[in-house]
């Protein structure tokens, strides 16, 4: 009877073993997908960050690409630990997912709370970097910045194209006779920026603010689903190294 109970332990650590093989596999996968996220939205997309007041966004970034990094890593520390069937692998592995999934707790709370302060910080910033900074010789990341932003999401100013009549930059000499700065075309030539005429401009209804909104909050929250996706892969690995630690105490003693 305690022969059978033995040979049903071993077979129990050995379906464990595997069972930690297959959740390394898709834990590693999941941490180059976290990691490829973070890095796509600040090489793509870091000429926006340059108009936001906060950090947060790029903050957020920064802690996914750490997490995921600090994911494959790990995924390959677990297969050892598997393999090596040593308790005190399987317990610094366990911290290690604790330790990752911490982390990603604080940046998926980071994007849950900037988020929420999103559009009132859009609202507020965007309209003072049009007016006081655009154009001017010490602000020119933020300049090429605003250029893009328009471009990319085929929009001119905050809400509207009017909001470049109160720009310091349109009101200077430096505009020479612009209403609007040249990447409000929907063609850019030089000097296009002096004709406000709809079929020359783009008017877009809510402006620049709707569409960076709109684009910041899809990132945010596909950074805090993908996030979400490897929190419940690190959970059912925790349990099961949990489990096999278990059974390997009681294999051996």
């Amino acid at each position: 009877m305690a022969h059978c109970k033995s040979e049903q332990d071993d077979w129990l650590v050995v379906y464990l073993k595997y069972l930690l093989f297959v959740f390394n596999f898709f834990f590693w996968a999941g941490g180059a997908a976290v990691t490829a996220l973070g890095v796509w939205t600040l090489a793509e997309k870091s000429s926006y960050l340059g108009i936001l007041a906060s950090s947060t966004f790029a903050a957020s970034a920064y802690i996914l690409i750490s997490a995921g990094t600090l994911v494959m890593v790990t995924g390959f520390l677990g297969c050892g630990a598997v393999v090596r069937e040593q308790r005190g692998c399987l317990s610094t592995y366990f911290c290690l997912l604790f330790v990752i999934f911490l982390v990603e707790l604080v940046a998926g709370v980071l994007a849950h709370v900037y988020y929420q302060r999103l559009s009132d910080e859009l609202k507020q910033h965007l309209n003072r970097t049009l007016a006081e900074n655009y154009g001017q010789p010490r602000a020119a990341e933020i300049t090429a910045s605003m250029d893009r932003l328009q471009q990319d999401f085929k929009c001119c100013g905050s809400n509207s194209s009017a909001d470049w009549q109160h720009s310091t930059y349109i009101r200077s000499q430096e505009a020479q006779g612009r209403r609007v700065p040249d990447s409000c075309c929907k063609t850019v030539v030089a000097r296009c920026g002096q004709r406000v005429h709809p079929s020359n401009i783009y008017k877009v209804e809510g402006g620049c603010i709707t569409k960076l909104e709109q684009f910041l909050a899809d990132h945010l929250l596909l950074m805090g689903a993908v996030g979400i996706g490897v929190a419940c892969l690190q959970i059912c690995g925790m349990i099961l190294t949990c489990c096999l630690h278990q059974r390997l105490q009681r294999h051996f003693y």
